[in-house]
């Protein structure tokens, strides 16, 4: 039964969720990063082709995948060990997950349109907003690691 066969392999399969978790964050938290900079670079110049290139390779071969890779490992760890969903905390936990994939998915919004010379927020905007994951990453390490209800 894959449940049996999951359990006998779920500290590996968590080990890898939370390598996955640390490449996912790092590029939640460098992509605004590059956009603060990239506010500050003339359309077509040098610079705005750089970040573009460097915002893209971030988000389509490091932040994508690796956020592919923790939903789909904690959905496993979960089908593992359901019971887990009995907790307030869990609920809390993945609730604040599904927030950080939002904000994953806002940054390909603002990605984009930087490609199209389209953006029409300010660098602080993008400051701000860098701290949107941060907080929800302390709030989600917090649940997982205390089980506070």
């Amino acid at each position: 039964m894959i449940q049996d066969f999951l359990g006998s392999y779920y500290l590996w399969v968590k080990a890898l969720h939370v390598i996955a978790i640390v490449a996912w964050m790092a590029g939640l938290l460098y992509l605004p990063r590059l956009f603060v900079y990239h506010c500050e670079a003339e359309t077509g110049s040098d610079l705005d082709t750089t970040l573009q290139t460097m915002e893209r390779r971030l988000y389509n071969f490091i932040m994508m995948p690796a956020m592919k890779v923790v939903w789909v490992l904690g959905l496993l760890m979960l089908y593992t060990n359901p019971d887990l969903l009995k907790f307030g905390w869990m609920h809390a936990k993945l609730l604040l997950v599904v927030l950080m994939t939002g904000a994953h998915h806002v940054m390909g919004v603002h990605m984009k349109r930087f490609a199209k010379g389209e953006n029409t927020k300010s660098h602080k905007f993008f400051r701000i907003f860098n701290e949107v994951p941060t907080v929800l990453m302390i709030a989600i390490v917090i649940l997982a690691i205390v089980e506070p209800f």
